[in-house]
């Protein structure tokens, strides 16, 4: 009789709490195979039993679904959502209290540096002035705070603004704002709502500065010059429909690159209409190239193997292309795995290398590319599964490699591909290099500071700078560090000599 009961006891623990009714199992007598054969099936039985709980948490009590960039995707009961009406009331409160005026350019005393999506180069470095690299415990002293609209672009600051694209209801918005108050001084909108359920809501490329003007690049293709200093549009063309090209899954990401009077981009046109090059002043075509489809990453001006020349990487390959007229100088293969498309920067280890690095189990390669008269050659030179960015992309600093491997940071030797070290989770965030150190914008909003060497992770300091999912890279310039995601962006105080 007792057994009897023992065993309707264990059924009831095994409908109601599985892992309960696991444990018990297996302190019932019986083979070892009769106990593996029922811990399969209660584990089985505990993925439907487990998601009917979740999903009567979502219905009674506001539990929300948040994907994060791993897996499993996070639960959670404050989502990160854009508030349209808070970015408003803002916005109306600033232009109550006084009339918008124009910052002096001159205020920082310093000329245009963060002109460009990670930096000037590109690269994720910060050389215009060293940084305070002893955090107070509090964290970095904080200058302004405001809501913003939706997206994933990150800043360029510029005549004493700092200039992104936002989504603000169902206008995809450029706006400039005060550097030195967060104020926002001017927008220019259009009709645009880019929405994908997993990535989120919003425009995703960085806009870029030059000379005097703004070049923003919305998530369904919309291409715009705008005045710096007014917002007054130039002129503006449709990069997806001007080519040919499909739109992307997660958007069009990749930031235009302003040289040699040239702006461009990558709207992944067949016949020819891959990359595309519009004259910066006028916005009519200076020439078109290549016939792959788009990746998220975005176009470089590099150095490599002894020629001037742009950096780009597509769905299935990395090119050279020159770039006064787009001829394609060489190419070397480069498919991330499961059908995804690049998203990390290439960096440069010297003078005829770049690195490459992806997710979804992909890894990462040095590439060397070598110049003769024949032409241009490139060889892998290690690869490897150490380094796989996703969302991020990795620096380069004295023989070292720094990036996000998934979410974890590491370290690897830039000449054989040694990893050295991998610590620390800092979720799916961004970093830049900045005085020998990683000023790392983690996915929850987090900042941290790390010092750059090979022997160890060291980090110097963590404090709260956002709430809530964090995927956008932060921007620096004239000691200002600005951070922002798709509810809120901050601005602190990085220069060295805050205390």
């Amino acid at each position: 009789m007792p057994s009897k009961v023992s065993a309707i006891l264990l059924r009831v623990w095994t409908l109601l709490l599985p892992p309960v009714g696991l444990v018990l199992q297996w302190r019932q007598p019986g083979s070892v195979g009769r106990k593996i054969f029922g811990t399969l099936g209660i584990l089985l039985y505990c993925l439907p039993y487990s998601v009917g709980v979740i999903w009567l948490l979502i219905k009674l009590t506001g539990l929300q679904v948040e994907w994060r960039g791993g897996f499993p995707p996070v639960l959670t009961y404050s989502k990160t959502l854009p508030n349209y009406e808070a970015v408003e009331r803002n916005r109306a409160q600033q232009a109550a209290a006084a009339p918008k005026a124009q910052p002096d350019a001159t205020a920082t005393n310093n000329a245009p540096y963060w002109t460009d999506f990670r930096g000037p180069n590109r690269d994720g470095h910060y050389d215009e002035l060293p940084i305070l690299t002893n955090w107070p415990g509090s964290g970095l002293r904080e200058l302004w705070r405001q809501p913003v609209g939706a997206g994933y672009a990150s800043f360029v600051i510029a005549e004493g603004k700092a200039f992104t694209i936002e989504q603000r209801r169902e206008l995809e918005v450029v706006a400039a704002y005060d550097i030195r108050t967060g104020r926002e001084l001017w927008t220019n909108g259009w009709p645009a709502l880019f929405q994908e359920s997993m990535g989120g809501d919003g425009p995703r490329a960085t806009p870029s500065y030059h000379a005097g003007r703004i070049f923003a690049l919305g998530a369904e293709g919309e291409l715009r010059c705008l005045e710096a200093a007014t917002g007054h549009k130039v002129w503006a063309k449709n990069i997806l429909g001007d080519n040919g090209a499909v739109n992307l899954t997660w958007g069009m990401a990749a930031s235009p690159l302003v040289v040699d009077g040239e702006v461009i981009v990558q709207p992944g046109g067949p016949n020819g209409k891959s990359v595309c090059a519009y004259d910066e002043a006028t916005g009519g075509v200076r020439w078109k190239a290549l016939s792959d489809p788009a990746a998220y990453s975005s176009p470089m001006v590099v150095d490599l193997a002894g020629r001037r020349q742009l950096l780009v990487v597509t769905a299935n390959r990395a090119v050279g292309l020159a770039i006064n007229d787009g001829k394609l100088l060489w190419e070397h293969p480069w498919v991330v795995n499961l059908n995804n498309r690049n998203i990390a920067q290439p960096i440069m280890l010297g003078a005829n290398r770049f690195f490459l690095s992806a997710g979804y189990g992909t890894g990462c390669e040095a590439v060397e590319v070598t110049g003769a008269s024949s032409g241009f050659s490139t060889r892998t030179v290690w690869q490897n599964k150490w380094l796989k960015n996703k969302f991020t992309s990795s620096v380069y600093w004295q023989g070292c490699i720094y990036g996000l491997d998934e979410d974890i940071l590491t370290c690897l030797d830039a000449q054989t591909g040694e990893r050295k070290w991998k610590d620390g989770r800092y979720g799916y965030g961004q970093l830049l290099l900045a005085s020998g150190h990683l000023v790392i914008l983690s996915g929850d909003g987090k900042l941290a500071l790390v010092k750059a060497i090979p022997e160890r992770r060291l980090e110097m300091a963590q404090f709260g700078a956002l709430q809530g999912k964090t995927w956008n890279h932060p921007a620096m310039a004239h000691g200002r560090l600005l951070v922002r995601n798709a509810v809120e962006m901050a601005c602190f105080d990085i220069s060295e000599g805050t205390r």
